[in-house]
């Protein structure tokens, strides 16, 4: 498999990684959940967290995706990209799904929004000890 086909099969079968932001200079990261198109991740959260706030005022991220604890060898997926803070009624709908029911009302409520992190660059990491490879956009 090549870096693209590798990536494409890691964004389909983990959904679980982390996200960083920046505030204050310095990085912060936590867990999300992320469903993706082609190489676009979206992932869903409230309007009225931290990471909003911190993403209005600079749009960069870094994911991580992918690691599975089994050990070396585990490929894993290095994300840099940059956000949009949507709050469309269609992608709304799209990316709702009965999980979310904990935090939300449904696809209507007014404090979701779908944050899209656009890659500038995947990096494949540790495939079976290969060196990095990275997918440009």
């Amino acid at each position: 498999m090549n870096a693209k086909e590798t990536a494409q099969k890691i964004l389909d079968e983990s959904h679980v990684g982390t996200m960083s932001t920046v505030e204050a200079n310095k990085p912060f990261s936590r867990y999300m959940t992320f469903f993706h198109e082609d190489f676009t991740l979206y992932t869903a959260t409230s309007k009225k967290t931290e990471k909003v706030d911190e993403l209005e005022k600079n749009p960069n991220t870094h994911i991580l995706l992918g690691y599975e604890d089994e050990g070396y060898g585990d490929a894993f997926l290095e994300i840099a990209g940059k956000v949009t803070i949507s709050d469309d009624k269609e992608m709304k709908e799209k990316v709702w799904n009965d999980h979310m029911k904990p935090w939300f009302d449904g696809p209507e409520d007014p404090n979701l929004v779908i944050l899209k992190v656009t890659p500038e660059s995947i990096r494949v990491m540790n495939k079976k000890g290969e060196e990095p490879q990275t997918i440009t956009f």
